[in-house]
């Protein structure tokens, strides 16, 4: 909810350029909870399944190990299981993301890519050859059509990684090969995204951002007319709004466009922790299902992007916005794809020992 506010806040200031709002952590800081890990007289990968599930969920930790215990150390199982016994936080809550680097985006003739570029070290991730690399990588992927099998915007990684660079130097692949000895890190090319829309218009918002077209997280919103192509003073104005829908992908964090891109699987299993919740506390067999489907209807108010509130009035939703401008512009206004690209997302970065990090580095050059 903070994050949305300051948003709202950014919009009016019309900082869409350059995000300089900061995510709260959710979680124990990593020393603070592997104090706490080196309690427990388990096996490193378990203590691993440990900090991760606590960060997470936010859950205490005897709780937190008891799941994993009780679902034989399966991670997704025992987030259903805290669900389920109401310890584990909200799933918007934010949490770690370990893993250093940034993202470059880059916008072209209809259409915007962005990449994502890891490093071991913030430091790293400071340096200009680096920042350099990722601006260069984004305009490369561009010129990369072929998309990864099931997805509309991800590129394939073998066609991303092939993709000649800006200056002609050689591929994306040997340019990372390259920065990764010049800094002596393992810097890791990890995933980009490309949106097009012909006749239309593509909105980017860049949070945190530390260099033109660089930053920790991306937002991009492909908006297109089903009446035919914008121009003038509508294509303006929907550029604006495509500015906005970026900065709600990137604060609201929608999964999918609409109620009919919900996988089967994930609606399934959403119902059943809802249904299991309902029952546990103590609600009559007969009703539960109304209020499944009432709790169903709030699932999609937060992972569909068309039936999320709006950043900007929260009294209307996604959908609602798009009509209202659509009629104001004469045009049949529709998202047609987005992507929020965040620094480290499903990465944990390695707990380092820093004094042995340093003798085998001063070993390395003896």
């Amino acid at each position: 909810m903070a994050l949305l506010q300051a948003l709202r806040q950014a919009a009016g200031l019309q900082a869409a350029r350059h995000g300089g709002l900061a995510l709260r952590e959710a979680c124990l800081p990593a020393s603070m909870l592997c104090q706490q890990l080196r309690g427990y007289a388990v096996p490193s990968n378990q203590l691993q399944l440990i900090k991760e599930l606590r960060e997470r969920t936010g859950a205490p930790m005897t709780d937190v190990k008891t799941a994993l215990q009780a679902a034989n150390w399966d991670l997704d199982a025992a987030v259903a299981e805290l669900r389920k016994k109401g310890l584990a936080a909200a799933s918007k809550k934010a949490f770690r993301h370990a893993a250093e680097g940034l993202v470059g985006l880059a916008k072209g003739d209809g259409a915007a890519a962005v990449v994502e570029i890891n490093s071991e070290t913030d430091f790293v991730a400071r340096n200009d050859q680096f920042r350099s690399l990722v601006g260069c990588a984004a305009a490369a992927a561009l010129g990369v059509a072929a998309l990864r099998p099931g997805s509309s915007s991800e590129l394939a990684e073998d066609a991303l990684a092939a993709a000649a660079m800006p200056d002609g130097s050689g591929s994306l692949a040997d340019a990372v090969v390259g920065v990764a000895g010049s800094v002596r890190e393992n810097v890791k090319l990890r995933r980009g995204f490309r949106l097009e829309a012909p006749g239309g218009v593509i909105g980017t918002y860049l949070h945190g951002s530390v260099a033109p077209g660089l930053a920790r997280i991306a937002g991009l919103v492909a908006l297109q007319s089903g009446s035919g192509a914008l121009a003038g003073d509508a294509a303006a104005q929907a550029q604006e709004l495509a500015q906005k829908l970026a900065m709600q992908v990137v604060g609201a964090t929608p999964k999918y466009l609409d109620r009919s891109a919900v996988p089967a699987e994930a609606l399934e299993a959403e119902s059943r922790v809802l249904r299991e919740q309902a029952l546990k506390s103590g609600k009559p067999e007969k009703i539960v299902d109304k209020i499944v489907a009432g709790r169903l209807d709030k699932y999609y108010g937060e992972v569909c992007l068309l039936e999320q509130a709006y950043i900007m009035d929260g009294d209307l939703q996604v959908r609602d916005v798009l009509k209202q401008s659509g009629k104001q512009l004469g045009a049949d206004l529709k998202i047609t794809g987005f992507v929020r690209v965040q620094v480290g997302e499903g990465l944990e970065s390695e707990e380092k020992d820093f004094a042995k990090e340093v003798e085998e580095t001063l070993k390395s050059v003896a």
